[in-house]
């Protein structure tokens, strides 16, 4: 069950956390510590999540597609941004019934 606590406080600033394993991951915002290197380039980041979306660059990977046209994407943020030009070519087309 969740109780909302916030056991671990920051020590550089204001933000607490629930685990002990989110502090952690924050605390690197202010020290800027990279421990997750690129096998590939010398990028280094502070978060796993970041190397793996990285290494896409590197792999080719686009695992985000539109529904619509087929065209694939690294992100998700790019995937919703290109959708936006289907739904502004659906309301041209309406608009011009």
């Amino acid at each position: 069950m969740h109780t909302g606590e916030k056991p671990y406080q920051s020590s550089q600033c204001d933000k607490a956390f629930s685990q002990k394993s989110d502090l952690v991951k924050h605390h690197r915002t202010h020290t800027g510590e990279k421990p997750y290197q690129c096998s590939l380039c010398d990028k280094a980041f502070s978060f796993i999540l970041n190397l793996v979306k990285h290494q896409r660059i590197h792999t080719g990977e686009k695992p985000h597609q539109c529904s619509q046209c087929d065209k694939e994407f690294l992100q998700n943020s790019n995937l919703v941004a290109h959708m936006i030009t289907h739904w502004e070519e659906t309301i041209l087309m309406q608009s011009m019934d």
